[in-house]
C-alpha cells in the first residue's frame, strides 16, 4: 500500500514506535505544509491511504478528484469539518477515525494560564534582552502593576464547555485553590452541579466575574462565532482569557476589537483561523497575548496514541474491517480497488 502522512512539521512520526506497524508498506511523511491544490494533488496523486495530522491540511472534494487511487483517510483523531465527508462518501472513500485524549490539552491549557498569569514569557523574553526582573506590560492602557502578575489561589475561574477537557481543567483550578465557575448547555450545568462545582447565573456574568476564562467547547454551526466582541468587553481589565480549543468559536475580529479597548488585559491562545500563522500575524505583536503554535496535542505520548490508533485502522481497513469508518455510506457502492 502506498500511504501519505501530511503535515508532520517536526519530523517526529518516523521515529515513532508505532510507525513500525507501517514497516511493510511505502510510506511518505511530509514536513511541510502546501496549500495549493496542484501542489497537494502531486503529492498525493498515487496513494492508497492518506493520514491527516488533526485539522492542519483541508481536504475538498476538488482535491479529491485528482487522487483516483485514494481509497482512504485516516484521521488521527475525530474526523471534522476540515473533511469534506459528503465528497468522500460520495467518491467511495472511507474517513476512518481514531481515539484522542483530554490530557495533553487539559495540561497545556493549564501551562498558559500559569504562564500568563505570573508572565513568564514576558520576563524571559526581557530578560534575553539583557532586563532584570521586568515583565513590559507598562503602557498606561493598562492597570496598575498589571505586569507583576498574580497568583492563582482566591482567583475565579471561569470554564465555559464541561466536557473531557473542561473537567480536567476544572480540577487543576480547584487544586489551586481557585474558584471554579462553570457555563454551557443545561446538561453541562448539571454535570458540573453535580461535580460540586457553582455554575454561573448567566453567560454575561460568566465573563464579567471571571479572573481567567478559558474555553472548552466543540466546533460546529452552533458554536461558531459563539463568543463576540460584546462577551469579552464584559471582562475585567486584569482578566485573563484563555482559547486552547478552536479559533472559530470567537466571532471575527472580536478578539482584535476587544483588545484595542483593553479587555481583557491578558490573552494566551493555541488555535489560529488559518495554520501555520505567520510572522506579522498581528496577535504576536501584542505584549499582553500569548500565543503557542497549537501544541495543544503535540507531545510524545499523545502522538504514539493518535498514530497507533491511525496506523492500526488502515490496516484493519484494508483486511475488511470497517469499525473505524466513520461514513459508512461510503461503502455502500464498493470501495475504490
Amino acid at each position: 500500500m502506498k500511504i501519505a502522512i501530511l503535515d508532520d512539521y517536526q519530523d517526529a512520526v518516523r521515529k515513532l514506535d508505532c510507525f513500525q506497524l507501517l514497516a511493510d508498506h511505502e510510506v511518505k511523511v511530509f514536513n511541510n505544509t502546501v496549500r495549493g491544490l496542484g501542489q497537494l494533488a502531486s503529492r498525493l496523486s498515487e496513494v492508497d491511504a492518506l493520514v491527516l495530522i488533526r485539522e492542519r491540511t483541508r481536504i475538498s472534494s476538488q482535491l479529491l478528484d485528482k487522487l483516483p487511487h485514494l481509497r482512504m483517510i485516516s484521521q488521527t483523531g475525530k474526523a471534522g469539518s476540515h473533511i469534506d465527508m459528503a465528497a468522500c462518501t460520495e467518491r467511495g472513500i472511507a474517513v476512518l477515525e481514531g481515539v484522542g485524549s483530554p490530557i495533553a490539552p487539559a495540561e497545556l491549557t493549564w501551562a498558559l494560564i500559569m504562564a500568563a498569569q505570573r508572565r513568564i514569557p514576558q520576563y524571559v523574553a526581557n530578560l534575553k534582552q539583557g532586563a532584570w526582573q521586568q515583565s513590559g506590560l507598562k503602557t498606561s492602557a493598562l492597570p496598575p502593576n498589571f505586569g507583576l502578575g498574580q497568583v492563582l489561589r482566591g482567583q475565579t475561574l471561569g470554564i465555559w464547555g464541561y466536557g473531557k477537557i473542561g473537567r480536567l481543567v476544572a480540577g487543576y483550578g480547584k487544586a489551586f485553590g481557585m474558584n471554579v465557575l462553570i457555563w454551557g448547555r443545561e446538561h453541562t450545568r448539571e454535570a458540573a452541579v453535580a461535580d460540586g462545582y457553582a455554575v454561573a447565573e448567566s453567560r454575561e456574568a460568566l465573563f464579567e466575574q471571571s479572573d481567567v476564562l478559558s474555553l472548552h467547547l466543540r466546533l460546529h454551526d452552533d458554536t461558531r462565532g459563539i463568543v463576540t466582541q460584546d462577551d469579552l468587553l464584559r471582562m475585567k481589565p486584569t482578566a485573563l482569557f484563555v482559547n486552547t480549543s478552536r479559533a472559530e468559536l470567537l466571532e471575527e475580529n472580536a478578539l482584535i476589537g476587544a483588545l484595542s479597548h483593553n479587555r481583557p488585559g491578558m490573552v494566551a491562545i493555541d488555535v489560529y483561523e488559518s495554520e501555520p500563522i505567520l510572522q506579522g500575524y498581528s496577535l504576536l505583536r501584542m505584549e499582553n497575548v500569548i500565543c503557542s503554535p497549537h501544541i495543544g496535542y503535540v507531545e510524545k505520548e499523545s502522538y504514539e496514541l493518535y498514530f497507533s490508533a491511525a496506523f492500526k485502522n488502515i490496516l484493519a481497513f484494508d483486511q475488511g474491517d470497517t469499525s473505524s469508518v466513520a461514513n459508512p455510506e461510503a461503502l455502500q457502492g464498493g470501495r475504490r480497488k
